[in-house]
């Protein structure tokens, strides 16, 4: 039986989504507490790869298992067995042809940005600050020069290993609401560091350090030492991955979305 499930995890403590043999990731504890309820290794297929220090609040993934368990079993049984900075949101039985991954038609990311003098202290890792006023109308302007589909080499990270530097973006808004401010994008997929690198191009361009042209610059140079700093991995969230309808996959609702 193939089984998807959606989680929500705090990044703050984990060295990325995927394993790796240094440190600790989200899907070693996750595939750690699955195995504790299905009593048997579980691997799992994640609809994507977060950095260190990026959140997640519908991160989609898969595993095949011989266990005859309820959804709800899974559910209550795996998060009784994880960290508190990593849930199951849902869990549903999925057809042997779904993939997290492969089967992923678009993903979506946010960017939260607290834009003010003071830092907080309540929030720190769950957003990035930035004490300088940003402009947000030449940030937004900028951001729809990158619309569409493009080779996006010169915004990823230098050591991205995709064969693929071309990207549909679909959406990307840059809004205010207070001392806040909101970057979402949404595209068929996206190479290492790109949401972070397209972020400190439009910090530049926001703080008046360069000209809202300067985004398309960076892209028509198909160059990654052109572009800007990669912007901190604190306030990047990975919010959901979308799916054809058939394979019935439960929407995200979370409340962090109301920013």
């Amino acid at each position: 039986m193939r089984i998807a499930i959606g989680i929500e995890y705090n990044g703050r403590a984990y060295a990325g989504w995927q394993h790796q043999g240094h440190a600790l990731t989200v899907q070693q504890v996750v595939e750690q507490a699955l195995s504790g309820v299905a009593d048997h290794p579980v691997k799992t297929q994640s609809a994507g790869r977060t950095d260190a220090g990026v959140h997640a609040l519908g991160q989609v993934a898969h595993f095949d298992t011989s266990a005859q368990r309820s959804p709800h079993a899974w559910l209550m049984g795996t998060n009784s067995k994880l960290p508190l900075d990593v849930a199951l949101t849902w869990v549903q039985p999925v057809s042997d042809d779904f993939h997290a991954r492969f089967s992923a038609q678009r993903r979506r990311y946010r960017y939260v940005i607290l834009n003010r003098t003071a830092r907080s202290a309540v929030l720190d890792s769950r957003l990035s600050w930035v004490q300088h006023t940003l402009d947000v109308e030449r940030m937004a302007q900028a951001a729809q020069t990158l619309l569409g589909t493009h080779d996006f080499s010169s915004y990823r990270a230098s050591a991205c290993q995709s064969k693929k530097p071309v990207k549909n973006v679909y959406e990307l808004s840059v809004r205010r609401r207070g001392d806040l401010i909101v970057l979402d994008i949404e595209a068929d997929g996206f190479l290492h560091h790109m949401v972070r690198n397209i972020v400190g191009v439009l910090l530049a361009i926001g703080c008046g350090e360069q000209e809202i042209s300067w985004a398309q610059e960076v892209l028509e140079a198909r160059d990654r030492k052109v572009g800007g700093v990669t912007a901190s991995p604190h306030g990047l969230y990975f919010v959901h991955a979308l799916y054809p309808e058939h394979f019935a996959i439960p929407r995200l609702s979370s409340p962090i979305l109301v920013w």
